[in-house]
């Protein structure tokens, strides 16, 4: 289980805590993502969005042409690219960047890492 919250933005200096995303993801020792993992179990690698005002969003991490995305539903329209996540550890502490279905780029900060490298 991993928690993402947004970092620190023009929009959130301090960052917040009221947008967030759950990350329900098999990662292997090295801490980065288990794509064959995934590959044969893909059921195992879940999203849930939660945004303040806004009813959470459930999904799944797919893989995609261009690297990892976040996707709620049959097709690319609603899919929120995730920035070298087959590269990046998934650390406490370590930064991800996502773009949203809007086009736009926020960073996130890897708030919680349970069952992964920490």
């Amino acid at each position: 289980t991993i928690r993402l919250e947004l970092a620190r933005t023009p929009d959130f200096p301090e960052g917040s805590t009221s947008r967030q995303y759950i990350l329900s993801l098999p990662v292997d020792d090295a801490g980065r993502i288990d794509a064959a993992a995934i590959e044969a179990e893909p059921a195992r690698a879940t999203v849930r969005r939660i945004w303040d005002g806004e009813p959470d969003r459930h999904g799944y991490v797919i893989r995609t042409e261009r690297g990892w995305a976040l996707s709620y539903a049959v097709g690319e329209d609603d899919d929120e690219p995730i920035f070298h996540l087959e590269t990046h550890r998934i650390r406490k502490d370590e930064y991800l960047t996502l773009t949203e279905n809007d086009g736009e780029v926020q960073p996130f900060r890897i708030a919680e890492c349970d069952d992964a490298q920490s």
